[in-house]
């Protein structure tokens, strides 16, 4: 069964229809004790990195869900719990400019250039950079984004990038490492693409 974390920011809803649509077995769970019966996580998100940050340690979750992936069970984590994945975020402290974040992968999450429109919403392309099962058969396909922040391009390590998305600059729309999956587009909100990576990343439970 696949865990869905509630930290009170989030898209819950529509990733579990989603999912049980898919006939995939799913919980949407406040309960940083029930991590445990899980056999894969999915880490959603909207909003900002520091209250998305700040929601996972009041509500116990940021321990826990370092220690189930050191133990091996599949973590997603979708827009920004994509981004939560990451070394830190550039909102937060005033002194540092910088809210640390999960630090699962090594990398930053700052916002788009001033002279860049922002929010990045709609339907955008992601071509695929390295290869990886759950997501080759997804390359060129189009993804429902929603987000002003993203992770430098730059400061990302080239066999963590899986696929980029171009606006008005590259940057990582899909991330990954060992059995950690990052996608800063919402799949639930993408149509068959979308479902097919679900279906995909449904079947890694075993």
């Amino acid at each position: 069964m696949i865990g869905i974390i509630d930290y009170g920011v989030g898209n819950l809803f529509s990733v579990k229809n989603a999912l049980d649509y898919l006939e995939i077995n799913s919980e949407i769970t406040d309960s940083p004790e029930k991590l445990t019966n899980y056999s894969a996580l999915i880490l959603p998100g909207v909003g900002s990195f520091k209250e998305g940050m700040s929601m996972l340690k009041e509500q116990g979750f940021q321990d826990i869900i370092r220690e189930r992936v050191k133990a091996g069970v599949p973590l997603l984590g979708i827009c920004l719990g994509m981004q939560l994945l990451f070394t830190e975020g550039e909102e937060g402290d005033a002194e540092r400019n910088a809210t640390p974040g999960l630090a699962l992968i090594d990398g930053r999450i700052t916002k788009f250039p001033q002279d860049v429109m922002v929010p990045h919403v709609g339907w955008n392309q992601v071509n695929i950079s390295n290869s990886h099962p759950v997501f080759d058969h997804i390359d060129g396909e189009y993804f429902y984004f929603v987000h002003s922040y993203r992770a430098e391009l730059d400061q990302l390590s080239e066999d963590v990038l899986i696929g980029q998305t171009s606006y008005y600059e590259s940057f990582p729309s899909i991330v990954g490492q060992d059995n950690i999956l990052g996608v800063q587009f919402h799949p639930e909100k993408s149509s068959h693409a979308g479902l097919s990576i679900l279906k995909v990343f449904g079947g890694m439970m075993g």
